[in-house]
Order: C-alpha cells, then structure tokens, then sequence
C-alpha cells in the first residue's frame, strides 16, 4: 500500500490510523529503512536507502516482532526473514515491537574507533525514520526503556553464537513498541516472559558475512560493553505525547508535499552551489520541528540535551553569524555561562539568539575537518549536548542515547532540507577541539557530536538513478507492491 498522508501531518498527529498487517508493516518498512534508489556511475552500481549511513555503509538491521514471530528485515529484497517462531505473545492485533541492531565492523572497516558513535548516529536516524513511517500511517512509537541489553539479545538472537559463525555479531540497541493505539501501557511492561519464550523458541536462519579480514579494535568493544542498559534502573523517562496541529508561532510552509514522496527523495549532498539562499521563515521553522512537541520526540524518554550552534552564511534577513539555538529555554543560564563571555546573546527569534555577527565560512569549514560542504550552503550547524551532567543522571547508556538524539535531529532537518527545495549532509567528522575553542567550552560538560550542513546541491550529471525496486518502476504508488514479503 501507499500512504497519501501531507509531510506536515507527520508532525502533528492528524493522520487516521491505519489497521496492521503485512501490507502497512511493509510500508512503514518501506518508509524507514528500505532502498529509495540505485544509482550507477560506469560499472559501479550501489544502493541508498531511505534513512541515511555514514559513508552508506548501513550498520543499522531492523527487526520485528508481531503475530507470534521475529523477522529480520531484508531492505534489499525488501522481505521480512523469519527467525523465530515464540510462543508467547499476548499482545493486541494492532500493535507490535521493531527493534534495531549495529554491526559495528561495516562502519570499523573504515572509520575505525569513530565506527560506534557513528553506528550511534546511524541508529538515532533510523529512530526518527521509524517514528515518522509510523505517523504516516497513524500510528505511534516509543522506545522500551526497561529492555536489558540482555534481554534483546534473546528476543532477537543475537546472543546465539551458532547463528553467526564467523559471521560479523550485531549488538542490539533498542526495543520500541509501535501502534495504532496507546503505547503507555507498554512502558512499564515487564519484558522478561517474552524474552524468555524467545530463547525457548523454534529459530531458522544463520547470518551472512560481510568480509572475512576483520581487524580487531577493542576499544570499539569495551565502549559497547560499558554502555549497554541494564534495563529498567536506567530509565530516562518517559515518551511524550503528540503536539497539537497549528502550534502558535509556527510559520507553515507555502505547501504540503505528500510525506511519501519526500522520505523516498531523501539524499546526502555531496556538494553545494555556494550561492542560493534560504528564507527566514523557512529556517525558523525547521528549527521549530527540533522542539520536544509531537514526533519524533514523542518516541524518546529523556529531556533535549542537545542544542545548536549554527554557521549562518546565506539566510535572507538574517545577519551571518554564529547563532544558538535553544532546544530547551531552561538551559539558557547554564550554556551562556559555559561560553565566552563576549558573546551578544541577541535574541532574533524564539529560542534563537546571535552570538556574533561576522562572516563565519572559513570558521565553519575548519572546524568540520576542512570541509567545503560545511560553509558552501545556508547554514551549517553543531550539535552540542549537555555531557557530563546527562551521564551522571542517566547512567552509562546515556551514552548512545546522546548520539540517537542528534541522529534525530539530523534526520528531521534532512526532510526539512527536501521540503524547502534543498538538500542536506550529516557532517561526521569534525574537530571537536576548535569547536569548543570558538564557543568557549571548557572540559567535558559541553560536548560536539554532529554537525550538519544544508543547501542546494551541485548534482552530479555523471550519476544514472534507478528507483529503488522494480516494482516501482511501472507504478510508484501502487498500493500492494510495499507490503513486506
């Protein structure tokens, strides 16, 4: 089936819900973690999927759990494998659990020890992904606190060595409840009894490996290890609600794009045109979509810890400068006090205050290794979490969830950047240094782990596009041709 529900729905919580079954778990695959294109540059052919990957390298597996079974989800044939058959399941027909898993050595190949904060990265996209495939169909997701990393290990196999072999292991991230009813009850649900009938269960299937030369890096495992949740003593909090439709202050854009059409649009850029600009109106309210109202922050349990330094190079009526942006007004005190004193703090829009006015591009380029994408569009940005306070009262899993929070953000603003005309990239490698240095930061209170970059990208002509599966060639909407095999 194909969802015709307006891109602006995805945040406010209007679209009916959809009933569950195959055809609309397919869709929400579809629309989250399945192939948006193949592109072809001589004899090379790659892939690109619908949620972003550092490098394209894609270490996120996504799992779900419904009608008595655990299915793998195969993107590339866009099938649902099974591994499981379990026993228990008590549980309505309208409801059920996706999960998600890193392989750490598709990103570790290449990146090394940067491998698991981008796995992190990877992951937070692939939530914020889920989230929205799940309010274009009406329904609602939230995170399971209370899952052990141990438990989801069970539920998902990935505890079981014979299953892999040599095989590249998957260490599990998240559990999350999706659907077309209220997940409350789901929070404080005792996850034990269904990890439990997994272990206990009928399991098929062995996992293929990715390349036989794999290089050891066991800082990469002694990070997973202190970072895995115990479960429920390191509860964050819990799930919000959905915003309302129309919130004050908002600007609406001059359209609604369908919200199908613009997740499948969805690219990195490669490069920017260095001189498009974008409007006032348009930025404000993309930083608006990054306030804790409604999806996808609905989904998650824990209060903003990151906020935004932006790069601001081409904004009509706006000066160029280095800006902060607030995703919560009550951090103020404490950011403005850990940041150089010299800074204006001139408020130019809700939560929105000029730093210093100058021309920043060389600033921007720099301190995001070098990079030309980073001062060449609107704007680029900087993630900055509160640090060493989150981990101190949340505990060591805080860790990754600091990281899903900004590849949250990264994935709103990429849908942001297609709805207003453009394009976007996540910026991963940086230095977090001079970053720290131009804003003052000290220690470890205060810490960069993203940057981001939006405008109109310079295509590459040399590149053919394909869409993603052959059945969407003939007919794109078709409304059988995204149910999950």
């Amino acid at each position: 089936m194909a969802t015709a529900a307006a891109y602006a729905a995805l945040f406010d919580g209007s679209v009916p819900p959809h009933g569950v079954d195959l055809s609309t778990i397919g869709e929400f695959l579809r629309c989250s973690m399945g192939l948006s294109a193949w592109k072809q540059y001589g004899a090379s052919r790659w892939a690109l999927r619908v949620n972003p990957s550092s490098g394209n390298l894609h270490p996120t597996e996504a799992y779900i759990v419904w009608d008595r079974r655990v299915r793998h989800y195969a993107p590339r044939e866009h099938a649902l494998e099974e591994r499981a058959a379990v026993a228990r399941w008590p549980h309505r027909d309208d409801t059920f659990l996706v999960a998600l898993t890193s392989i750490h050595w598709r990103e570790a190949w290449k990146y090394g020890e940067r491998a698991f904060r981008y796995c992190q990265h990877d992951a937070g996209h692939a939530i914020a992904a889920l989230r929205l495939a799940a309010a274009m169909l009406g329904w609602r997701l939230a995170l399971l606190p209370r899952w052990s990393h141990g438990q989801m290990a069970a539920l998902l196999g990935t505890e079981r060595d014979g299953d892999y072999g040599d095989a590249e292991r998957e260490e599990p991230e998240c559990v999350a409840v999706v659907t077309a009813g209220d997940p409350s009850a789901w929070l404080d649900r005792d996850p034990e009894p269904l990890a439990q009938s997994a272990r206990a269960g009928t399991w098929r299937g062995t996992a293929n490996q990715l390349s036989p030369d794999h290089v050891p890096w066991p800082i990469i495992d002694e990070v997973a290890e202190g970072t895995r949740s115990p479960g429920a003593r390191s509860t964050p909090g819990t799930p919000g609600t959905p915003g309302t439709p129309g919130t004050p202050g908002t600007p609406s854009p001059p359209s609604s794009p369908g919200a199908r059409s613009l997740v499948l649009q969805r690219r990195s850029a490669l490069a920017f045109d260095a001189q498009s600009a974008l409007t006032r109106d348009a930025l404000v309210r993309m930083l608006h979509r990054l306030q804790p109202v409604g999806p996808p922050w609905d989904a998650i349990g824990w209060p903003p810890q990151a906020h935004l330094a932006l790069f601001v190079h081409r904004v009509a009526d706006m000066t160029p400068g280095v800006y902060a942006y607030l995703r919560d007004p009550a951090v103020l005190p404490e950011w403005k006090a850990a940041m150089r004193p010299e800074f204006l703090w001139e408020e130019t829009g809700e939560n929105l205050f000029l730093l210093v006015p100058i021309d920043c591009r060389r600033a921007a380029n720099r301190v995001s290794c070098d990079q030309d994408i980073a001062e060449d569009g609107f704007f680029s940005l900087g993630m900055i979490a509160r640090f060493d306070a989150a981990l101190e009262e949340y505990g060591e899993g805080m860790y990754r969830r600091l990281f899903w929070e900004t590849g949250m953000i990264g994935q709103v603003l990429y849908l942001e950047a297609e709805a207003a005309g453009g394009r976007a990239t996540g910026i991963g490698c940086f230095y977090d240094d001079p970053v720290h240095e131009l804003l003052g930061l000290q220690g470890h209170a205060w810490q960069s782990l993203y940057h981001f970059s939006m405008g109109v990208p310079v295509e590459d002509t040399r590149l053919t596009s394909e869409p993603g599966y052959d059945w969407e060639r003939s007919d794109p909407s078709s409304s059988s041709s995204s149910a999950a095999r």
